[in-house]
């Protein structure tokens, strides 16, 4: 158990919508810089925003003091993604690494665009379907270099430690194991067709609501465990450099309670105020909030 948990306000889809998160004393935190990136040796913590099967595009709220997860508004409108045939809603459980961001400033060595100023997104291919704001810890199997409309969008591909099947995920040289190590060959081997999907589901599901299909780098291949945990590890220094201050984040809320070297740092009182200056808000603009 990872002695994070999680505590939605106000209904779900609704423009109101929160989910906070605290740690194992019940304070509040950010899960954005308060979790940490590792949960043990090749093991990574995972923030859940999207369950899979699941339409309802959820996200860390990046520029929101202590980054709570809500849906994405555009234009005024709760934003959902279409369901692409053959598929319903997200195919994997869908959400992003904490202590990780991916540097608008920068233009990225291997697509040659900056990045998209959020933190890395993963794809859980586990079968379990994971609730909203639920932290796993998940070992890494490669990565999709997605361009979306022209910024770097990496997409991790991932396995729930705690998944049945986890352990079948290694790099193997034919029948030899020689190092317990999950690997993207095996997903190719145990879940054929899955990789394919996941590369078709990125390219056309913007296409409905009029946007043009996204293009990818290598030719759409996706990089090995080894490739993905060295990119990152360097969205992991981006967001030491954007939460220590070395990077202006340009509207990116860097309040948080346990990054010692951080200017953004505050005490648990100070976050429990947030929280309930938000809740004040929307009581005294007459909405529900429970």
């Amino acid at each position: 158990m990872s002695g994070f948990s999680s505590e939605e306000r106000a209904a779900p889809f609704s423009l109101e919508y929160r989910v906070f998160f605290k740690n194992e004393k019940g304070q509040y935190i950010s899960p954005f810089h308060d979790i940490p990136i590792y949960a043990d040796k090749d093991v990574f913590n995972m923030v859940v925003e999207v369950p899979r099967w699941s339409n309802a595009k959820m996200e860390i709220a990046t520029k929101d003091p202590l980054n709570p997860i809500k849906q994405d508004v555009k234009k005024g409108k709760l934003r959902y993604v279409a369901n692409v045939f053959p598929y319903k809603g997200y195919i994997w459980n869908y959400g992003a690494i904490p202590q990780t961001w991916e540097d608008p400033g920068r233009n990225d060595e291997h697509t040659g665009c900056c990045g998209d100023n959020d933190p890395i997104d993963v794809c859980d291919i586990g079968s379990k379907v994971c609730a909203r704001g639920e932290i796993i810890r998940v070992k890494v199997l490669g990565i999709l270099a997605m361009i979306d409309e022209g910024e770097t969008d990496w997409k991790v591909i991932a396995i729930n430690v705690d998944d049945p099947d986890a352990a079948n995920y290694k790099w193997r040289s034919h029948s030899t194991i020689i190092l317990s190590l999950p690997g993207i060959n095996d997903v190719k081997r145990l879940k054929p067709g899955y990789l394919e999907a996941t590369v078709d589901w990125f390219r056309r599901y913007k296409v409905p609501d009029g946007k043009p299909e996204n293009q990818f780098s290598f030719n759409a291949e996706f990089k090995d465990k080894d490739f993905a945990t060295d990119i990152i590890k360097s969205t992991h220094d981006y967001w030491r450099a954007l939460v220590t201050k070395k990077i202006d984040g340009k509207g990116i809320s860097c309040m948080n309670t346990t990054v010692s070297e951080s200017p953004y740092k505050c005490d648990p009182d100070a976050a429990k105020a947030i929280v309930d200056a938000v809740r004040k808000c929307f009581l005294e603009k007459g909405q529900i909030w429970c």
